[in-house]
């Protein structure tokens, strides 16, 4: 270096230091007719959580609970999504069904046994969502029998980068909506009620 620098200052660390996280900060209150974007978790904000996978059902499970969060991108060997889980995945017939037929304990289920393959899905533009508003977004939830849904942005080579979520509990959280049940009918039901009750 032919210029001198002063050396940064160095500073000990605090007992209980936290890491700085990304947050999105949504709108605590939305109505059907506000922009679809505003109940949409933007993972270019906030860091998503994933699982691999060749992991097994329980360790996922337990990630769920640990992060309380009903929903896991699914990656494979090459970190591209391939698959989503969710808790109705994990705590609905899937497993029963897969011990049915391959056999085994539940112990022996990996995540790709009873995951939603990607191949399989539909996924919303992020073009057409910015055009969107709550009310259609719900209206997808419901058609599709799904509680999430992801967004997807095009790249300028044609592949695409999944960069948000829909979730109908958040939905309903900035609705003013209690959910008091998982069950996708249900929840749907019950956001229905509540808002043409307003």
């Amino acid at each position: 270096m032919t210029k001198s620098f002063t050396p940064l200052a160095g500073h000990p660390f605090k007992t209980g230091t936290d890491i700085a996280r990304p947050k999105q900060v949504l709108p605590e209150h939305v109505t059907l007719d506000d922009p679809a974007i505003n109940v949409m978790t933007d993972l270019r904000s906030v860091s998503v959580l994933n699982v691999r996978a060749k992991t097994s059902l329980d360790k996922a499970n337990a990630k769920m609970i640990r992060y309380g969060v009903r929903m896991l991108l699914v990656t494979d060997e090459a970190d591209k999504v391939c698959g989503v889980l969710t808790a109705r995945d994990v705590l609905g017939d899937k497993p029963v069904l897969f011990l049915q037929q391959m056999g085994g304990t539940h112990a022996d289920i990996l995540v790709r046994d009873v995951m939603s393959v990607t191949r399989e899905m539909q996924a919303s533009s992020l073009e057409d969502v910015r055009k969107a508003k709550v009310g259609n977004i719900l209206a997808m939830l419901k058609v599709a029998g799904r509680q999430h849904a992801l967004v997807v942005d095009n790249n300028a080579d044609g592949s695409q980068t999944v960069c948000g979520l829909f979730s109908a509990t958040q939905i309903a959280r900035q609705l003013g909506v209690q959910i008091g049940t998982t069950e996708i009918v249900k929840v749907f039901a019950e956001i229905e009620a509540k808002v043409s009750a307003k």
